[in-house]
């Protein structure tokens, strides 16, 4: 089935361009109900298009689309919705443009009301689709049922920043980057960047074990090359340096309701939520989730016990983890 794009007239960013026209694509699974009380939002994650996602919607997996409406909207920078790939006005940071989790949530409150949708059972979110599950349960308190927020933090950390300013920089020290954009495909940037990623992704103990070796790779730099490099060569560099800056600029009490008072933007979210870190992410760590949890009210608790680290949340080889996650979303979703 073709995804659906929905179109937003001179919509303004946070970073205080506008844009003429920006498109939000996405995709949805299941059928809405007669009173629209099952719909689940599935916002995408770093480097994530709706088809790398969608492997979890399925009968008797995570999220069942005999039983909810589900929606993925696809995030701004990704190569689908607006982005430097596609679309001639989205340029980065370097030029003082970049798009925040509150112009996503912003348009996907649009798109929602375009449908006529006023209440979400679910937001479910891993990593950077964590983030915007955040977002939505701290800027529309009343329209979020319940969050099931995986291996992501209501604002990027300043660890977490190094990190990211590690792949900008890998990525941008390039002989292809002019400063503004790729002048030819950086290839070196590619191999370097994807190193640092698989680095920070899996823990030491799933390197330890040597766990990539189940899938068919034949050494680790068999695994680093088709496992890691191949996948981001998919994605035009200029979408994976927007989605960063999107990232960086993470931050939930960033915006006018909440002018900066994080606490008050995590107080102020009323959904049910599972806070759901693996216990062995490298940079969504366990405690800062704990610190997050700590000052939502309605929260529960609930690391991913894995040695797969920030991969745990998205475990599309790992059936253990998969139960694992399956069994909190249906005790989540029957909790009325």
């Amino acid at each position: 089935m073709e995804p659906s794009r929905f179109t937003l007239k001179n919509f303004n960013l946070q970073c205080g361009a506008t844009l003429p026209e920006a498109n939000l694509i996405y995709q949805t699974y299941g059928q809405l109900n007669s009173d629209k009380s099952n719909v689940i939002l599935y916002p995408t994650s770093y480097g994530a298009q709706h088809p790398d996602i969608e492997w979890l919607i399925k009968p008797d997996s995570i999220l069942d689309p005999n039983q909810h409406f589900i929606i993925i909207p696809n995030m701004f920078g990704n190569g689908l919705s607006s982005s430097p790939s596609n679309h001639s006005d989205c340029k980065l940071a370097e030029s003082g443009f970049y798009f925040t989790h509150l112009d996503n949530v912003r348009a996907q409150k649009q798109l929602l009301d375009s449908l006529k949708i006023k209440q979400l059972a679910l937001v479910y979110g891993w990593s950077m689709g964590a983030q915007q599950a955040y977002h939505w349960g701290a800027l529309y308190p009343d329209m979020v049922d319940r969050i099931a927020a995986l291996c992501g933090t209501a604002k990027t950390t300043d660890h977490n920043k190094i990190f990211l300013q590690s792949l900008r920089t890998a990525l941008t020290a390039d002989q292809a980057w002019n400063g503004i954009i790729f002048e030819t495909i950086p290839d070196r940037g590619f191999k370097a960047f994807a190193r640092i990623y698989a680095s920070w992704a899996a823990s030491q103990a799933y390197y330890r074990q040597g766990i990539y070796s189940q899938f068919g790779y034949d050494s680790l730099e068999d695994y680093l090359i088709r496992g890691w490099e191949a996948n981001y060569r998919k994605r035009d560099p200029h979408n994976l340096l927007a989605m960063i800056d999107t990232w960086l600029h993470c931050d939930v009490s960033n915006n006018s309701i909440y002018q900066g008072n994080y606490e008050k933007a995590l107080k102020s979210i009323t959904a049910k939520t599972f806070v759901m870190p693996a216990t062995t992410d490298l940079y969504f760590t366990p405690e800062d989730c704990k610190a997050e949890a700590d000052l939502i009210p309605n929260v529960k608790y609930l690391p991913i016990p894995s040695i797969w680290g920030h991969r745990a949340g998205n475990p599309y080889q790992n059936p253990e983890d998969e139960n694992f996650i399956k069994e909190a979303i249906r005790e989540l979703l029957e909790d009325k």
